[in-house]
């Protein structure tokens, strides 16, 4: 469980990395899944959007009573687990991650995320762990994205220069099985890997029911910004009930 002053850190700068580690046999079992998915489906060596389409299996890493506690610490009871991805930057060549807030992607309305990050791999400035502004949620609002062409990034949408200041930076160094959680607002970014360790990083977005999953926006986000259409997402309800009365889900 989150201490109370690390609840109060999460609502103050929009990220916490708490008092928590996955196991290392979850690690392995996580790298040998991952590993057979690119085997398959080499398209993923980098990133992969939708995990759990590719591969449910990954689910159960996602329904860990300990990351669920947290999770329901910060957004409340009523919990759906949307989806999950890979960030997997392979030594020397791992694209960067340009900055951006996750909620400029995403079709949920009212706007809400919590982001589980697992790393799976050391995650560190050498090879690109993930950097964060502090406190750049709290206005609770998506600055101004522009569309990149870059083929040297996982993302296509870049926070514009004049909405944040990089030398305000904090890098989230992680030991394997560390876990961090940040907020759907939070500015956010990774730089490129060219170190010879992986830096592979598991997400898991977790929303409160509160909020719908509005899959005709995700389409409409989809031929908009020439991203995943999420429209056909599964999405589990974790626990709790559907406070807002519009998603569909598979019960977990």
């Amino acid at each position: 469980m989150l201490s109370q002053a690390q609840v109060e850190q999460y609502h103050r700068d929009g990220y916490v990395v708490p008092d928590y580690r996955v196991s290392s046999a979850v690690l392995d079992s996580i790298k040998a899944r991952h590993a057979a998915l690119v085997e398959r489906k080499p398209e993923f060596r980098d990133y992969c959007p939708a995990l759990l389409d590719q591969d449910p299996g990954f689910f159960d890493y996602c329904n860990d009573p300990a990351i669920l506690d947290m999770v329901e610490q910060l957004i409340g009871h009523d919990i759906a687990l949307w989806n999950s991805s890979f960030f997997a930057k392979p030594a020397y060549n791992g694209r960067r991650t340009p900055w951006h807030q996750d909620g400029e992607y995403w079709p949920i309305t009212p706007l809400a995320t919590c982001t589980v990050w697992l790393a799976v791999d050391a995650s560190t400035r050498q090879n690109g762990c993930l950097q964060v502004i502090e406190g750049s949620h709290r206005d609770q609002r998506l600055r101004k994205h522009n569309s990149t062409d870059a083929t040297d990034v996982n993302l296509n949408q870049e926070l514009d220069a004049s909405e944040y200041d990089e030398a305000r930076a904090r890098y989230i160094e992680l030991e394997p099985g560390q876990i961090s959680l940040h907020d759907v607002y939070l500015l956010h970014g990774a730089d490129a890997n060219v170190s010879p360790q992986s830096r592979r990083g598991m997400t898991m977005r977790f929303m409160p029911t509160t909020s719908h999953f509005d899959r005709a926006l995700a389409s409409a986000k989809s031929r908009a910004m020439n991203i995943t259409d999420h429209a056909e997402r599964p999405v589990y309800l974790m626990r709790g009930i559907d406070r807002c009365g519009k998603n569909r889900f598979i019960n977990a």
